[in-house]
């Protein structure tokens, strides 16, 4: 009897940690997948909020007709990018850019700056980028324990056997870009 107990003991527990295991990578693996969608919603509030921004702007200064128009591209190709994390990255770091050079235009136009509008759309924007960010940090953190979970002995034997595969992180690109741009009104 007792030797019917170990053997089923030594069966069980191996078989409950394996499935224990591999339930934890499925959930990781979904706060990976959650959390790029609550980045995917903040990028579209941002999508959304650039257009008025520009008509804003384009009222104002309308011979700055080159930094509006890069500004509206940089948005339509972040808009169009669906692919991995590092591919939309790139996208949205030339849209910050943009967004950086249209501000600088923005300082040469004392009564735009002084616009309740523009300024309302400033404020949006600028709580959209902190939401971002916000959204960005909550998915690096999700696909660190789960790229972990992946790598780590001996759960990676199961994440090997079932296939999960590490994500990639949101990353901005060049510590320049890492610099929060100043924005004087």
């Amino acid at each position: 009897m007792a030797a019917i107990i170990i053997l089923a003991l030594v069966i069980l527990i191996p078989l409950i940690w394996f499935i224990a295991t591999y339930n934890i990578l499925v959930r990781l693996r979904n706060f990976c997948r959650e959390s790029w969608s609550g980045i995917d919603t903040e990028l579209k509030r941002r999508y959304d909020l650039i257009p008025n921004l520009v008509q804003t702007v384009k009222g104002y200064a309308s011979h700055e007709r080159a930094t509006l128009e890069s500004v509206v591209e940089a948005r339509n190709r972040a808009v169009a990018s669906h692919g991995t994390p590092s591919e939309q990255a790139k996208d949205e770091n030339a849209l910050v850019g943009s967004l950086k050079s249209l501000f600088a235009v923005v300082e040469r136009y004392p009564d735009l700056k002084a616009s309740q509008h523009f300024l309302k759309l400033q404020q949006e924007l600028a709580n959209t980028e902190d939401r971002i960010q916000a959204a960005r940090r909550f998915y690096n953190a999700n696909v660190r324990d789960l790229n972990t979970r992946i790598e780590v002995v001996p759960s990676n034997i199961v994440a090997g056997l079932f296939g999960f595969q590490k994500e990639e992180y949101f990353e901005i690109e060049s510590a320049v870009e890492r610099i929060t741009p100043g924005v004087n009104l």
